[in-house]
């Protein structure tokens, strides 16, 4: 058992997935073919191959930046080409937490989110004529 947790450690997160698939297809190796099928899409399993391997770039770009960077870029990107009160919606249903979700948000409209203690009431001037 040892080797085995050893190769699929030196996998990283695609080897997990792929225990993931093993286990809740009860060691079926049709059911494992299916996933990584449908996985691939019109690719077939050569595409679900290819999709672990993509998961595997993605996993350790993410490690080396932290999802807090990778985040903020990939919506900065994003907002030079699509709505931003869309990408805003988009954040809010993220399951991130608020925090990381009110970071994001400032970063792509930073004059439109204020914090509410921040905001003062409006003025009354009085016009009195003499």
């Amino acid at each position: 058992m040892d080797e085995i947790v050893k190769k699929l450690a030196g996998l990283g997160l695609p080897g997990i997935i792929l225990v993931i698939l093993t286990v809740t297809s009860a060691g079926s190796n049709v059911a494992v073919v299916a996933a990584l099928t449908a996985l691939g899409g019109p690719f077939g399993i050569v595409g679900g191959i290819g999709i672990l391997g993509l998961i595997t770039v993605v996993g350790d770009t993410v490690a080396g930046y932290g999802i807090e960077a990778v985040l903020k870029a990939i919506y900065t990107e994003r907002s030079k080409t699509e709505s931003v009160r869309f990408l805003l919606k988009e954040i809010k249903d993220l399951p991130i937490s608020e925090e990381l979700k009110l970071k994001l948000k400032n970063e792509l409209s930073p004059e439109v989110i204020i914090d509410t203690d921040e905001v003062q009431a409006p003025k009354t001037i009085e016009i009195v004529e003499e």
